[in-house]
């Protein structure tokens, strides 16, 4: 059983789900055996894919698994904006003789991965880009599932706490990969992660999960001093054996030649933060059509890593990226521990 406060793990590490290959069944069992709470990335899987990695996960763990899923709200895209980056990134597509993708909104399968979530009941669920009704929150409530929704203001805090999350997960500005903005349209807030932490903190009771940019023992010391009742680490699980990160990706977290991160919408439309390269620098895009976006670059990202081009890659990383070390994630979760 995982406390609602979640004082029942032995460390209070929770891996983040990252979509896209990172997050594996390995990992989020490596993590749970190390006493924290390994986390599942439904985003992007279909629901059986989603469904075999519970069972693989819960086939390599006795403890509790988590599973992320996103909550994609309507978005209705400028059709001129669109077209216009479609042509601009042409160029791209004949460099690596590929088509572009064809821009579109869909879901992510969000009511076959709620089926998904009722029948295999990880012991906690979390959610990203946006709240669920209250509906929702409820019955997985009812079922013994832990809720969590990922809020980046108070706001988005005020509203998840509405519909009855049981736990919320603070997103500072440090974060690698996707900004959780409800409104992909919004640019997200600044505030540093201590700041936000305990700007919310007084406006709601609920247990808070804090992460974004927090890569040594003493950050994360420092965030659960400031009220958090786990930290929530993602780029620091990038170069674990157990990861599913792409080669090129665990590279160009060691290569000198990346010096920076910064937050770009030129991969997805939505506000995500990445090592800093050419891809990102040539495309300085202000459209918040996801997943259109997304759906419209994915060939041309898949050919980069298979080319292993760093330079037209997304390369999700948090500000805390150079601390991020390799090895067993059972080793990363305790040098992590304060």
């Amino acid at each position: 059983m995982l406390a609602s406060d979640l004082s029942s793990l032995r460390r209070p590490i929770i891996g983040a789900p990252m979509a896209g290959g990172p997050s594996t069944p390995e990992l989020a069992a490596a993590v749970t055996n190390a006493g924290g709470l390994g986390f599942l990335a439904g985003g992007y899987k279909s629901p059986d894919q989603i469904a075999r990695q519970i069972r693989a996960t819960r086939a390599l763990t006795d403890g509790p698994v988590g599973v992320n899923l996103f909550v994609v709200s309507a978005n209705d895209p400028d059709e001129e904006e669109l077209e216009a980056y479609r042509q601009e990134l042409q160029v791209e597509a004949d460099r690596h003789g590929v088509e572009l993708g064809r821009p579109r909104w869909d879901d992510d399968a969000w009511e076959a991965k709620l089926d998904v979530v009722r029948a295999e009941r990880p012991e906690m669920v979390s959610f990203t880009f946006g709240c669920p009704a209250a509906t929702v929150l409820h019955e997985l409530d009812e079922l013994g599932i832990l809720t969590a929704v990922t809020v980046t203001d108070a706001a988005e805090a005020r509203t998840a706490a509405g519909h009855g999350a049981r736990v919320l997960v603070v997103q500072g500005p440090g974060a690698g990969g996707h900004r959780a903005t409800f409104d992909p349209a919004v640019e997200p807030g600044t505030h540093p992660l201590p700041a936000l932490l305990a700007t919310i903190r007084t406006r709601t009771d609920l247990p808070l999960i804090a992460g974004g940019g927090i890569g040594t023992r003493n950050l994360a010391g420092e965030i659960l001093g400031a009220g958090a009742v786990a930290v929530h680490v993602g780029t620091a699980l990038l170069l674990a054996d157990e990861a599913g990160t792409s080669p090129a990706h665990r590279s160009a977290l060691t290569d000198p030649r990346f010096t920076e991160t910064a937050v770009t919408r030129a991969f997805t439309g939505r506000p995500a933060r990445s090592l800093r390269n050419r891809f990102m620098d040539d495309h300085p895009i202000t459209s918040h059509a996801y997943p259109h976006v997304h759906h419209m670059t994915a060939p041309l990202r898949a050919a980069a890593a298979a080319r292993n081009d760093v330079q037209a890659l997304h390369l999700w990383a948090g500000t805390g990226y150079r601390r991020t070390q390799q090895g067993s994630a059972a080793d990363i979760v305790a040098a992590l521990t304060p």
